[in-house]
């Protein structure tokens, strides 16, 4: 795989690796490790493109507003996401410098923020069902409603929660610009918390959406845009399993995209967890021929090697 360009989607394991230690320097430690494992597929002479998560920083980023909604404005959700593509993009910059300049190397590294094309035909808006954000008592969601037209809904007896539209990725807005960083030598860090979803109108102008896009659908759309040669999803788990966390609980070293859409029909994918990375992977394999790969941080290397993670083929 020497020279290939590769997608890598990062999950948030990857930017808080524990729940109770999420400072920002808490923070920059999850990505420089990270970092450490993306630094190893360039030294082998790989082209890289970064895509992260973001809804725990997008969640507190909501939390401050929510605390202060008496004196401040409130932030609207896309540039929620744009924040977060600066902040988050800022700290992967920093980590993937210093760990390079270990090794002797100083490739450039960019971030590029990132607005991804939605429709507002997606069925998503007119059934909002993604949950992001701190949980609030009734009379604080009432709250919001009435003032901010907010759809919430009761989750699990544990308290109510903002649910937002969620819509499929159409488009990159900014793939030349990524395309031309790449050209250049520059690892690129882009589409963050799955883009900033906009609308284009028929006039061809732009305007953001109070949505979130899926990080592993807005990776796979980058990856066929680009025309990578290899999409990767890095997790929390080295291998796809079947029947996670059971007592035979099976690895999956190598699965083609037909299994995968049985197995997805069987319900071994968890809607809030496997199942959009199979989906996105499948979306990616289907539509380029080309292999993709599930496994974690620390196995990235010997995954492209084609010695560690779940291999997806045609």
């Amino acid at each position: 795989m020497v020279g290939k360009l590769i997608v890598v989607a990062i999950g948030g394991n990857s930017l808080i690796e524990d729940p109770k230690h999420v400072t920002v320097s808490a923070q920059y430690e999850a990505a420089r490790k990270t970092a450490s494992h993306i630094v190893e597929l360039v030294k082998e002479g790989n082209k890289v493109v970064i895509v992260h998560g973001n809804g725990p920083q997008v969640g507190y980023i909501l939390l401050r507003a929510e605390y202060s909604r008496s004196i401040l404005h409130t932030v609207p959700l896309d540039s929620c996401v744009a924040d977060t593509q600066g902040a988050i993009g800022y700290n992967l910059q920093m980590a993937l410098d210093n760990e390079f300049r270990k090794i002797g190397m100083q490739p450039e590294v960019a971030t590029v923020v990132t607005q991804v094309e939605v429709s507002d035909d997606d069925p998503s808006f007119r059934n909002p069902t993604k949950p992001i954000g701190s949980f609030f008592t009734k009379e604080d969601a009432d709250y919001h409603v009435a003032h901010d037209g907010w759809s919430v809904m009761e989750d699990a007896g544990r308290g109510w929660r903002r649910v937002v539209p969620s819509p499929k990725p159409k488009a990159i807005v900014e793939g030349d610009t990524i395309k031309t960083l790449l050209n250049d030598g520059v690892i690129v860090i882009a589409a963050g918390g799955g883009g900033i979803p906009v609308v284009r109108d028929e006039n061809g102008l732009l305007s953001g959406r109070e949505a979130v896009i899926d990080k592993d659908y807005a990776a796979s759309m980058l990856a066929r845009q680009l025309g990578a040669d290899l999409f990767i999803i890095s997790t929390a788990v080295e291998k796809v399993c079947l029947r996670y966390g059971k007592p035979d609980q099976k690895e999956l070293d190598r699965l083609t995209v037909s299994e995968a859409e049985r197995y997805t029909k069987e319900g071994h994918f968890a809607a809030g967890s496997m199942l959009p990375k199979i989906v996105a992977i499948g979306d990616y394999v289907k539509n380029t021929g080309h292999e993709g790969i599930i496994t974690d941080p620390a196995h990235l290397s010997e995954a492209v090697a084609g010695k560690a993670g779940t291999h997806i083929v045609p």
